[in-house]
């Protein structure tokens, strides 16, 4: 059998055969069914294959190297170039006093380069002078060699920057930021906003800081006191009007890293940076006689009107040698005083006599004289917020012991010594002027504010005013009378009624140096502000004290701010 072949036929469309005729004349090669194609030759098609053979080995051989070979390290670039977060630094809070005069505030920093400058502001105090010790100053976040952020905040190093580090800092924000592979910004989101830190608002008036300053620093020139601090404090509330130290350093160098000024104020002997006014300790002399009058007359031993008669020296008999007896100078003769004539004029043996007894005088003994010291606020801290404090000193028995092993014992002269601030008192300026507001006011022994919002604090000495009352008269009557040996009459402007008591203590293995003090109130009538000055070691020969240096003080305050006078 045969088998018939299928046959498959094309029909060729009419269109067709009319489309090629006519384009066979003119053969438009742009026209394809009349166009004769030429075919390929197998070289090109095999230059092709080899070239992106090549193309293909060299593009694996790289994603190898990428993936494989450093992958782990492209990996790491490639995220840290993706998206990197970055700190939105908060700005510090300002620091201001009760006037509303900037102290420490922020500036932005100076645009150098794009890669120097700053991404935080700086810090910068006020320049009038006595503020540094108070204020204090900081340090900048840093980075390290690589670029990264080790400390990321302020950092408050000393003085108001430091204790109140935690309300001014802030708390500092992020943004994240993505990159593409060239490192061009595609966008940047803030995760975390940044909170700026609280602003502080002071007690202190700045103009009244800067001048006791000024008054501070020509009184200490004048006879070559190494140092010297003041305070002034309102004797009804406890804020603080002024708190200055006496030498000071440059903050603002010592923010911005001035390694020489850093170096000459470390090396400096006088120590500019200790802050006097609470960390300096020094015997008060006469000045704690207005304590242990009041502590006298609260205890009953003798009246303010009793008469004893300063001859000018008490003498003790010496039982072992009865030819050289024990001999307590005052440093002249006052003759017959009252307990008013006795603080103003300042005698030493009227205060011997109610410190230690003498005479059928009966005396206060060691521990009435710690009693009443330690009422008045002394040996302990004030509680001001401020780092560096120092609670001081009220000599004792178990003191002298403790110091003094091979002569423990108490004796009458460390009683008389004790009772006229010698023989290991310490205090400080802000204590003086603690004790002194609570003899204005009537008892109340206040806490020291530095913040104009703060609300009084205080505990009451159980004295009644009425025998505080003695005392003010007393220290009224150092600038009002016209006796020769009242010394402070020097301070009776007119204008203004001041209250006060000075008071000068030896000190050196020769007493060869003196630290001058003088503290007091005003108005008298009407007691309103307290103030404690002391000059630092000055030369015992010298004849310049703290009243004297007070003088200018006093006068500009009255011509320039009446309302604190009235």
């Amino acid at each position: 059998m045969f088998r018939r072949k299928r046959v498959t036929i094309h029909e060729i469309a009419p269109e067709e055969i009319f489309l090629d005729s006519s384009n066979l004349p003119a053969h438009n090669r742009t026209q394809f069914e009349g166009r004769v194609e030429r075919p390929m030759s197998r070289r090109a098609i095999f230059g092709v294959g080899v070239v992106f053979a090549c193309i293909a080995i060299a593009f694996s051989a790289r994603a190898f190297t990428l993936q494989v070979a450093q992958g782990a390290t492209f990996a790491q670039i490639s995220l840290q170039n993706t998206l990197s977060s970055n700190i939105l630094f908060a700005q510090r809070g300002i620091i201001y006093d009760r006037n509303g005069t900037e102290l420490a505030w922020n500036v932005a920093a100076p645009q150098t380069s794009a890669s120097s400058t700053k991404p935080f502001a700086l810090r910068q105090y006020i320049a009038q002078p006595g503020f540094s010790l108070l204020l204090g100053f900081l340090s900048y976040p840093q980075v390290d060699k690589q670029g990264n952020w080790w400390r990321t905040d302020y950092s408050g190093t000393s003085g108001l920057e430091l204790e109140y580090n935690s309300l001014l800092e802030g708390k500092n924000g992020a943004t994240m930021i993505e990159t593409d592979a060239h490192g061009r910004q595609i966008r940047s989101d803030i995760v975390t906003p940044p909170q700026d830190g609280e602003n502080l608002y002071l007690s202190i008036d700045a103009n009244l800081q800067a001048e006791l300053y000024k008054s501070i620093v020509q009184g200490a020139s004048v006879d070559g006191f190494v140092g010297g601090s003041g305070v002034i404090m309102d004797v009804r509330t406890g804020q603080v009007y002024a708190l200055t130290s006496f030498p000071q350093y440059d903050n603002n160098a010592f923010v911005q890293g001035d390694n020489a000024a850093i170096a000459a104020a470390t090396e400096n002997p006088s120590s500019p940076l200790l802050d006097r006014a609470v960390g300096g300790l020094y015997a008060p002399g006469s000045i704690v006689k207005t304590i242990f009058a009041a502590g006298a007359l609260d205890a009953g031993i003798i009246s303010p009107n009793k008469i004893l008669v300063s001859t000018g020296a008490l003498t003790i008999p010496n039982p072992y040698n009865p030819s050289q007896p024990s001999i307590f100078h005052d440093w002249t003769v006052h003759g017959p005083i009252d307990m008013e004539t006795a603080i103003a004029v300042s005698s030493d043996e009227y205060f011997y006599t109610i410190a230690g007894g003498y005479q059928g005088q009966q005396g206060l003994g060691v521990s009435g004289l710690d009693k009443y010291a330690e009422l008045f606020g002394l040996g302990t801290k004030t509680g001001i917020q401020l780092p560096g404090e120092q609670a001081g000193l009220v000599p004792s028995p178990a003191w002298k012991a403790s110091v003094f092993p091979s002569n423990p014992t108490w004796l009458l002269g460390d009683t008389y010594h004790t009772g006229i601030g010698q023989f290991g008192f310490q205090v400080t300026p802000l204590q003086a002027a603690r004790f002194v507001a609570a003899i204005a006011n009537g008892g109340k022994l206040l806490t020291p504010q530095l913040l104009a919002s703060s609300s009084p604090q205080f505990t009451q000495i159980p004295i009644s005013d009425s025998n505080l009352a003695i005392v003010r008269d007393g220290m009224r009557l150092a600038i009002t009378s016209n006796r020769s040996d009242a010394i402070d009459n020097v301070l009776n402007l007119p204008g203004i009624q001041l209250a006060v008591k000075t008071g000068t203590a030896q000190i050196g293995a020769h007493n060869q140096w003196v630290n001058s003090w003088i503290v007091g109130y005003w108005p008298a009538d009407n007691p309103k502000y307290a103030f404690a000055v002391v000059l630092e070691k000055g030369p015992a020969s010298e004849t310049h004290n703290a009243e004297a240096s007070l003088i200018p003080f006093f006068q500009w305050l009255i011509a320039n701010h009446p309302e604190y006078v009235n």
